[in-house]
């Protein structure tokens, strides 16, 4: 007989996690006092529990195992949701545990009680409060098995303080019964083949990737594919790197900040066949006139997603990694190297970032590929973000992960500490803003305390540099309230005094000549953190842009300073 509070813990070691962010409380004590000088796997305490739950969630990106955060209930749980939220839009795999007051006080307005299966009922994947603790093994079980499976996202499993401290059976099991979860739903031949007529009959082809195609890890899949069907292949921001970016057919990111020819190669399709993406506005700009005149054969896994934002010509639902190679089976090889090449001349119509004088994110970032070869890059939401997935390279060494679907400032910082957990082997680098560090920056002490050697590179351009950006170009520059400091104050805050109080080193780059010291300085500092604050003109744009509300036809490429 073991209390509850322990088969929680042999529930996380047989399902062979490694690395749990928690933040302890009161409801949730006894799973601490479980966890006591356990060595079996490794606990991290964040400094918030919004910087544990991104934590966590960059863990899971980068490595594709369940990430796992425990904290107790009241404030302590709902200060996950905004990450329950981002991993979940994202399809990342979360198991969150939280603490609960005990079963008869449920419904009476205990302290710090909060109803996390309703709060979380339109945001995570599945949700549930332990009532028996003889249900709570099975429980745990469930909980892994449903994160992971089909259409990854976040189980929030709530267990009141009662359900910790009862004793009962040691067993965890070792499988369980998921109502649906076993059904392989098949396809029609029919609709295969008809999909397969519609590419083979196509003048101008395109394959657009989506964040699916890394869930479904079906980057074999995918080059087998291109090297049969040879077309011009575009990305969305969650899906860059599902196909190198040095790939030769690769175009690059389509949507309201893609690149132009990759908007070109969309708006000048005849077939679009579009891999595990939600084709949400981001990608489309406006839908009502997103590519009027192309098929659209659109493969996911979530049937809610076909038909939801764009009308399909065929819609397949599964498994990419399965579907995919039933597709180029029945393809004949087929050649488009004049349409690829046209769209690649496409380019050349693109603005030229590296003609600008001075520091600029693309200089940085052009660094950061010839300086990091085996690395994560994890980017916060706002310019830095969109800078980042425009210039950086992404390979099978070089991955980047972002916060697509929710676009949630402060992941990036966090979340960088779960990738480098998870990948002790890589450089990890946070690219964030001035903005977005400010919302967790708390976690500075994580990394120092735990020795988590994680390069944070700010872009320092004194603003909220995305809406300033929009208001300057859509709102006759009322810069209303994105100005972050006074034009009498040198730094507010000072970065790197702040980083040096809590005993991190780092230095400010102000000329692009700087830039390769600051990038081998950085990398030198050995089980270390270290910040690099670049310092960028506030009116620096991401170019192009889409104006909001029209289509990819109407993409801004060039706007005066």
């Amino acid at each position: 007989m073991i209390s509850g509070a322990e088969l929680v813990v042999k529930a996380l070691i047989d399902e062979k996690v490694d690395v749990c962010f928690a933040y302890p409380g009161g409801q949730a004590i006894d799973l601490f006092d479980a966890l006591y000088q356990r060595k079996e796997f490794r606990v991290i305490l964040p400094r918030h529990e919004q910087g544990l739950i991104h934590a966590a969630d960059g863990y899971a990106r980068s490595t594709g195992k369940v990430g796992v955060c425990l904290v107790t209930s009241g404030p302590g749980a709902t200060n996950l949701i905004t990450g329950i939220a981002t991993a979940g839009y994202d399809s990342s795999p979360l198991v969150c545990i939280t603490g609960q007051v005990s079963t008869q006080l449920i419904g009476k307005d205990a302290f710090q009680e909060v109803d996390m299966v309703g709060i979380c009922r339109s945001i995570a994947k599945y949700a549930v409060t332990v009532r028996n603790r003889e249900d709570l093994g099975k429980i745990l079980k469930k909980a892994f098995v449903i994160a992971q499976s089909g259409k990854p996202g976040v189980v929030v499993v709530d267990i009141p303080k009662n359900i910790q401290q009862e004793l009962g059976s040691e067993k965890y099991p070792k499988e369980v019964a998921i109502r649906g979860g076993q059904k392989t739903q098949m396809i029609p031949l029919e609709k295969l083949e008809t999909a397969a007529e519609i590419l083979e009959a196509a003048k101008k082809p395109v394959l657009l990737l989506g964040g699916g195609v890394h869930r479904a890890r079906a980057y074999k899949e995918i080059a087998a594919f291109i090297e049969m069907y040879n077309l011009p292949v575009v990305s969305t921001i969650m899906g860059k790197g599902s196909l190198p970016s040095n790939h030769p057919n690769y175009i690059g990111n389509v949507g309201i900040h893609g690149s132009y020819a990759a908007n070109q190669a969309i708006l000048n399709s005849d077939v679009l066949l579009a891999l595990g993406t939600r084709l949400n506005d981001r990608v489309t700009g406006n839908a009502a006139v997103f590519c009027p005149f192309t098929k659209l054969i659109h493969v996911d896994i979530d049937p809610a997603t076909i038909d939801k934002n764009v009308d399909t010509q065929i819609g397949l639902v599964g498994d990419i990694k399965e579907i995919l190679p039933k597709i180029t089976y029945m393809l004949y090889s087929k050649n488009h190297e004049k349409w690829l090449q046209e769209i690649k001349n496409k380019d050349l119509l693109s603005p030229v970032h590296m003609k600008e004088v001075g520091l600029t994110p693309e200089k940085i970032i052009q660094k950061i590929n010839e300086h990091f070869s085996n690395a994560i890059v994890v980017t916060d939401v706002g310019q830095n973000q969109l800078w980042t997935t425009q210039f950086l390279e992404v390979t099978k060494e070089r991955q980047l992960l972002t916060s697509g679907g929710l676009g949630t400032m402060g992941f990036g910082f966090p979340a960088s500490i779960g990738a480098k957990l998870g990948n002790l082997k890589k450089d990890v680098l946070t690219i964030t803003g001035d903005g977005g560090f400010q919302m967790n920056l708390q976690e500075l002490a994580t990394v120092m305390l735990e020795k988590i050697p994680i390069i944070i590179c700010i872009f320092n351009n004194e603003s909220l540099g995305n809406v300033r950006q929009w208001q300057e170009m859509f709102y006759d520059k009322r810069y209303s309230y994105t100005k972050l400091k006074d034009d009498d104050m040198s730094y507010l805050p000072d970065f790197i005094a702040l980083g040096r109080s809590y005993g991190v080193d780092g230095i400010r780059i102000t000329d692009e000549e700087e830039l390769d010291h600051a990038f081998i300085r950085a990398k030198g500092a050995k089980n270390q953190p270290f910040i690099l604050e670049f310092m960028l003109k506030t009116e620096q744009k991401v170019l192009p842009i889409v104006p909001p509300g029209q289509g990819l036809k109407e993409m801004i490429t060039y706007a005066d300073n």
